[in-house]
């Protein structure tokens, strides 16, 4: 662990505040702002992925953010940004419903009438969702790494006799701790739908419904970065694996991820391909798919962009678009 990081754990000046919700629980970062860099004009929303995924667990000074140190470096940059709690093991459309709830919580809080969805993983067509159902709430939406096509792993659980009840077992059980540990047992779990979610048949289905222009045709093209709706799109990720055995918690998942992938166009769990999204910024930052979030407690490979500069900029990419 970096001792920066250690350091901004112990001394942060940033507050968060639980808000109430009926499906899920609302997070907001504030902080004395040191400057407006980040400031947008509409709130940041911050929507995170499958299995792992969670707001935040513990206390603010002994506990883990899912989006480590990014959220506190973004309020203390002017931003007003909240971090949603969907189920962790659930069905694109069931965590979808739960964003837009808390979509309108933090619309009715702020004053203002859109917000700028971010999306990590399952967060990608989660937010994706937003757009499909209720786009007149959206500024912009950004995939890091979104799962906008599915992901092979997907398809590969769900085909093997051998791993799928094992998974169902053990990503149920993580399901229901997870929404325990957050205090919030009422958290539904659907292993089963979120893996239909995730899976081919299942994305594409998904995305005859609620699709998007943004969506690119094939894996060398661009999706569109402002569709008809008037929403803006984004998208970046890493292209790496194994970036730092010492974090051995990210290092053992990335590790299954790869050897079920097969290939190395995918930063562990999902493919570059299934990243592609509106305006892709860059997709070969030194990161695997734990550190696009700066997990677990921010360590990182030798020589890696730091992910929470990343934030910062792309909040200030979005403040110059208006947005």
């Amino acid at each position: 662990m970096q001792l920066k990081h250690i350091v901004l754990a112990a001394l942060s000046s940033v507050a968060f505040v639980h808000l109430p919700a009926q499906a899920a629980g609302l997070t907001q970062y504030q902080a004395k702002a040191v400057s407006n860099y980040a400031t947008t004009q509409y709130p940041l929303v911050m929507a995170h992925g499958f299995g792992l995924g969670f707001s935040r667990i513990g206390t603010q000074m002994l506990g883990l953010d899912y989006w480590y140190q990014i959220l506190p470096d973004l309020a203390r940059n002017g931003a007003t940004v909240f971090a949603a709690e969907m189920s962790a093991v659930e069905s694109t459309e069931v965590r979808g419903e739960q964003l837009l709830q808390q979509v309108d919580e933090v619309m009715a809080l702020t004053g203002k009438e859109k917000v700028n969805l971010i999306g990590h993983s399952h967060g990608g067509p989660t937010i994706q969702y937003i757009e499909g159902v209720a786009p007149e709430k959206v500024a912009s939406i950004t995939a890091v790494p979104g799962a906008m096509k599915g992901t092979k792993l997907a398809d590969v659980m769900v085909e093997s006799k051998f791993l799928d009840p094992i998974a169902e077992v053990v990503f149920g059980l993580l399901g229901k701790s997870i929404a325990l540990i957050q205090s919030n047992p009422k958290l539904s779990v659907d292993y089963e739908g979120s893996m239909q979610s995730l899976s081919t048949t299942g994305i594409i289905a998904f995305n005859a419904k609620y699709g998007s222009a943004a969506i690119p045709k094939d894996c060398n093209s661009q999706g569109q970065k402002q569709t008809a709706d008037g929403i803006y799109h984004y998208s970046w990720m890493g292209n790496q694996q194994i970036t730092n055995p010492l974090d051995v918690i990210d290092t053992s998942i990335v590790a299954l991820g790869t050897t079920l992938l097969k290939s190395k166009d995918h930063d562990g769990l999902v493919s570059l391909c299934s990243g592609r999204y509106g305006q892709v910024i860059r997709q070969d930052y030194k990161h695997n798919h734990f550190d696009e979030i700066n997990h677990f407690f921010g360590i990182q490979g030798i020589f890696a962009q730091d992910p929470v500069a990343l934030y910062r900029q792309h909040a200030n990419r979005l403040k110059l678009q208006g947005l």
